[in-house]
């Protein structure tokens, strides 16, 4: 039914199970479940372009840490906490 990977099976378990329970609870619904977990692209500028923001993101994060650190320190200096 399922390969013995746990992003494989896990889905088809819960697959089982929703189904054994809508059925005794005589409902007509099913439930479906599909195994690609994350959105699949195929074009090499949407991949690029998200790339290119991820790397802004980060450079911009990378950028507000530090001080974040420096002023975090300077109160605790101002305070005199141990």
């Amino acid at each position: 039914m399922c390969s013995a990977e746990p992003i494989n099976c896990f889905p088809v378990l819960v697959n089982i199970l929703s189904n054994t329970f809508l059925r005794l609870l005589n409902s007509t619904a099913r439930t479906r479940i599909w195994s690609k977990p994350f959105y699949n692209i195929q074009t090499p500028e949407v991949k690029s372009n998200i790339f290119f923001f991820c790397l802004g993101y980060m450079l911009l994060l990378a950028a507000g840490l530090p001080p974040h650190f420096a002023v975090s320190s300077m109160e605790d200096y101002k305070v005199k906490s141990v």
